[in-house]
């Protein structure tokens, strides 16, 4: 069972070392632009350190879009930075699951969903599992409650795709942490990796706040339960720094047996 945190691209071994962390999980461009990644000096480095590494893919990514501007981009920046994250050895690029925005038909976003696996195909395959991550929120979102996200992998699912389970957007997009872990994987078949956060935000108040395990509004024993449930590695992505952090990552090893 690999515990780590979400850290700051410049040194995600130092990071990780300051933390304890067996795993890390780190943005490679800034989340909010269309950038594609560059090479990175340390990848030998990443490469072979015994942390494991994961890359999540920019916020801005969003291949459901019904918006062409913004699709088209999206299925690209995703396959380069699919690309720029098996270059370091990565175990999955995360992505959020997008959404079609208010009025429009959620179903032509899991088209499009499709489309964008279709399209990596073209270019050559994805070179390492793309790990689509649930939402708190977002208009006529793909992936927020689980009934769309079973629509969701019936476009997918036979492309391999992988599933990041977040707590905080679980809890908070209105899905109860109780058996989740059995309500996903009866979906998606596989859970990859848990996102294990705790949520400022109220039940089903569509809020994508984290907050320290234990300072929120999740019983940090739900999150406990769905990391031993899943068996998959765990990242906090949580404030308060390697501080926050160290402590989220100590909890969880106390009390998930690791």
């Amino acid at each position: 069972m690999r515990i780590g945190a979400h850290v700051d691209s410049a040194d995600p071994l130092a990071e990780a070392a300051a933390r304890g962390a067996e795993a890390v999980q780190f943005f490679l461009t800034d989340p909010q632009k269309y950038n594609s990644p560059k090479p990175r000096e340390d990848a030998e480095l990443i490469r072979a350190s015994e942390v494991d590494v994961y890359v999540h893919a920019p916020y801005i990514v969003n291949v459901a879009s019904p918006n062409n501007r913004i699709r088209i981009p999206s299925r690209k920046l995703l396959m380069a930075h699919a690309k720029a994250a098996a270059e370091l050895g990565a175990k999955g690029l995360i992505v959020h699951g997008g959404h079609v925005g208010a009025g429009a038909d959620l179903a032509a976003g899991f088209v499009n969903w499709r489309k964008a696996f279709e399209y990596a195909e073209s270019e050559g395959g994805l070179p390492l599992p793309v790990l689509i991550e649930n939402t708190a929120g977002g208009d006529n979102a793909c992936a927020r409650r689980f009934d769309d996200l079973a629509r969701l992998w019936e476009a997918v699912g036979s492309f391999g795709a992988g599933f990041c389970l977040d707590t905080c957007h679980a809890f908070a997009g209105g899905e109860d942490l109780i058996g989740i872990v059995d309500r996903v994987k009866a979906i998606t078949g596989r859970i990859d990796l848990i996102h294990a956060n705790d949520s400022k935000g109220g039940f089903d108040s569509g809020q994508d706040r984290h907050d320290n395990l234990g300072s929120g509004k999740i019983d940090p024993e739900l999150v406990v339960a769905a990391i031993r449930a899943s068996g998959a590695p765990a990242i906090v992505e949580t404030p308060g720094g390697v501080e926050g952090q160290t402590a989220d990552i100590a909890l969880l090893r106390e009390r998930a047996g690791n």
